[in-house]
C-alpha cells in the first residue's frame, strides 16, 4: 500500500494594485440594488425632496427667461392626482420605447437568420495577417448593431482568425473584446442603442422650455460616431498588434469554442455568400428608391421650403431603417432556408422583442422618474444650479464635457447598464449643458465616451467572466487579474481618442449629426 505525499503548500499570491482596485469595485458594485429598485429609490427621493422644497416655497428662474417657476411636490394632493393621470402616458409615451422595440424586431430578424454573424465572418476571415488587428478593431467598432450578441460572437471568432493566420489567438480574443466594449457606442451602423439613447435625451431636454426645439432624432451623433469608429479602429489595431500581442505568452492549449462550448468557425459557405449578396442588392435597391424620392424637387419627403434637413425622411428614419433591416434579414433568411414560410419572420420579430422584456420593465420605472423630474421642476432647479456650479469653477465648454466624461467613466464601473446610467444623469446634465449653450447632442456624445471606455475592465460586466472562460481554453492558468491588466492597456488610449475626436468636432463647430450642431442658437 502506498500513501500519497501531501501536496506542498503554496505561498500566498501577492495581490497587485489592479487586483485590489478591481476587487474593491466588485465589492461596491455588488452592493448596488437591481436597477428597478435603484430607480424606485430615486423616485421616492425625488418625491421627498420635491415635497420638502415645495413646502419651503422654492422657486427657480431659467437664465434668459422672465418666468419664475415653483417647485411642485410629488407627495401632495396635486402630485398624487398628476401621477394617477400620467402614470400610463409616462410609460407608453416614453420616446425610446417604441423606437427600441421597432429596431429590435427588425434587427432580430437579421440576427436570427444568421445574416449579421455571416457578415462579420466574411469581413475578417480572408484578411491578410498584417491587416487582421485593424480589421477586427473596425468590425468590433460597428458591432453594437448586433447588441450584446457582438460580445459573444466577435472575440472567439477573432481568436480563431488570428490562429489560422499564424498569430497569437489570445491577442484576437482580448483585442476583439476590448474593441467591442470601447467602440460599442461608435460606428457607421444604427441600432437599438442609438434609439435608446436619443429617447432618453429627448425626455431630458424637455426639462427646459427650449428643449422642445432641440434636435433629438436617432442620428444626432451619427457624424461623430462614424468618425470615432475609424480612429478607434486604427488605435485598436495598433494596440493589438504592437502592444498586446508581443507581450503575450504562447497559448498552451487551443479549443476553438465560445464561452458556452459551441464550436466557432470562420467558414462562409457559398449559400451564405449568395444570401449576403441578395440581401445587399435588396437593401441597395430600397435605399435608391428612398433617396430618389427624397431628392426629387417638390417631393413630400422634403422639409419646409424644399429643405433636405430637417425633413420627413430624417424624422422618419426609424421606420425607414426598420424596413431596411427587415428586408435584408428576410431576403437572406429565404436564401439560406432559415425562412421557409411567411410565419417565420413575425416569429423571429416576436422572439427578439421577448428578449427585451427586462428593458420594458425598467422603462416603466424610469419613465415615472423622468416624468416627475419634469413635472416637479426639480430637474430644472438641479440643472440651473449645476450649470451655475460648472461656471463658477470654470468647467464650461469642452472642459465641462471632459469632466462629465470622467464622471461617467467612474459611474460606469458600478452601473454597467448604459440605459440605466444615462437615465440617471441625463435629466440633470442635458439641461445643465443646454444652459451653458450646448445642444443635447453634445451631452449625449460625451456620455457615449464614458459609457464605453471603462466597460471592459469592470468586474460587474458579466461578459468579462465569459471572456475569462474562453481565455482559459488557450491559457488554463489565466486569472482575472491578468485578464484585466491586459484589457487595461486599451482604456486610456481609447478614452483619449474618443475625447480627441469630440474636441475636433467641438473646436471646429462641426455638426455631430444631421441638423445637430454643437451650440444652441
Amino acid at each position: 500500500m502506498t500513501t500519497q505525499a501531501p501536496a506542498p503548500e503554496t505561498a500566498p499570491t501577492r495581490r497587485g494594485f489592479i487586483d485590489k482596485a478591481m476587487s474593491g469595485i466588485e465589492r461596491v458594485g455588488n452592493k448596488l440594488p437591481h436597477p428597478v429598485l435603484l430607480f424606485l429609490g430615486l423616485f421616492v427621493l425625488v418625491g421627498a425632496v420635491s415635497t420638502a422644497l415645495a413646502a419651503a416655497g422654492a422657486t427657480v428662474r431659467i437664465p434668459g427667461e422672465d418666468k419664475t417657476v415653483a417647485v411642485q411636490g410629488v407627495f401632495t394632493g396635486d402630485g398624487v392626482v398628476w401621477l394617477l393621470e400620467n402614470f400610463i402616458p409616462n410609460f407608453t409615451g416614453f420616446p425610446s420605447l417604441g423606437t427600441v422595440l421597432l429596431m429590435m424586431a427588425a434587427v432580430g430578424v437579421a440576427e436570427r437568420t444568421g445574416l449579421l454573424e455571416t457578415v462579420v465572418r466574411a469581413s475578417i476571415s480572408r484578411a491578410p495577417g498584417w491587416l487582421l488587428p485593424y480589421l477586427v478593431a473596425f468590425v468590433a467598432a460597428q458591432a453594437h448593431l448586433m447588441s450584446d450578441v457582438a460580445i459573444l460572437v466577435i472575440p472567439p471568432l477573432a481568436a480563431l482568425v488570428f490562429k489560422n493566420a499564424g498569430r497569437n489567438p489570445v491577442a484576437g480574443l482580448i483585442g476583439g473584446f476590448a474593441c467591442v466594449c470601447a467602440g460599442y457606442a461608435a460606428g457607421f451602423t444604427i441600432g437599438a442603442l442609438d434609439a435608446l439613447y436619443t429617447g432618453i435625451t429627448h425626455q431630458a431636454a424637455q426639462v427646459l422650455p427650449q428643449g422642445g426645439d432641440a434636435p433629438t432624432h436617432i442620428l444626432i451623433n451619427y457624424f461623430y460616431t462614424a468618425s470615432a469608429s475609424v480612429v478607434l479602429a486604427l488605435i485598436g489595431g495598433f494596440l493589438i498588434s504592437r502592444v498586446l500581442e508581443p507581450r503575450l505568452p504562447q497559448p498552451t492549449a487551443a479549443d476553438d469554442t465560445d464561452g458556452a462550448g459551441n464550436a466557432v468557425t470562420t467558414e462562409v459557405t457559398d449559400l451564405q455568400r449568395r444570401g449576403m449578396l441578395r440581401a445587399g442588392l435588396a437593401v441597395l435597391a430600397y435605399a435608391a428608391v428612398v433617396i430618389t424620392c427624397w431628392l426629387l424637387p417638390g417631393s413630400p419627403l422634403r422639409g419646409e421650403g424644399g429643405a433636405l434637413v430637417p425633413s420627413p425622411v430624417l424624422d422618419g428614419i426609424v421606420p425607414l431603417l426598420f424596413v431596411a433591416f427587415l428586408l435584408a434579414g428576410a431576403v437572406y433568411g429565404r436564401t439560406v432556408k432559415a425562412v421557409t414560410r411567411f410565419e417565420d419572420v413575425p416569429r423571429m420579430m416576436a422572439d427578439a422583442i421577448t428578449g427585451m422584456s427586462a428593458y420594458i420593465v425598467l422603462i416603466l420605472v424610469i419613465a415615472q422618474v423622468i416624468g416627475v423630474f419634469d413635472w416637479t421642476n426639480l430637474g430644472t432647479l438641479l440643472a440651473v444650479k449645476g450649470a451655475a456650479l460648472l461656471e463658477s469653477v470654470g468647467l464650461t465648454g469642452y472642459l465641462g464635457l471632459v469632466a462629465f466624461v470622467l464622471l461617467v467613466c467612474v459611474l460606469n464601473l458600478f452601473i454597467t447598464s448604459g440605459s440605466a446610467l444615462w437615465s440617471l444623469v441625463a435629466p440633470v446634465f442635458v439641461p445643465a449643458f443646454m444652459l451653458l449653450h450646448m445642444e443635447p447632442a453634445v451631452t449625449q456624445a460625451a456620455f457615449r465616451i464614458g459609457d464605453s471606455a471603462t466597460q471592459m475592465i469592470t468586474p460587474l460586466n458579466p461578459y468579462v467572466f465569459l471572456l475569462l472562460t474562453v481565455l482559459k481554453r488557450y491559457e488554463p492558468e489565466a486569472q482575472l487579474g491578468s485578464l484585466l491588466s491586459r484589457l487595461s492597456v486599451f482604456v486610456v488610449p481609447f478614452l483619449v481618442a474618443w475625447l480627441a475626436v469630440l474636441g475636433i468636432f467641438y473646436g471646429f463647430d462641426i455638426p455631430l449629426g444631421p441638423g445637430a450642431s454643437i451650440s444652441t442658437p
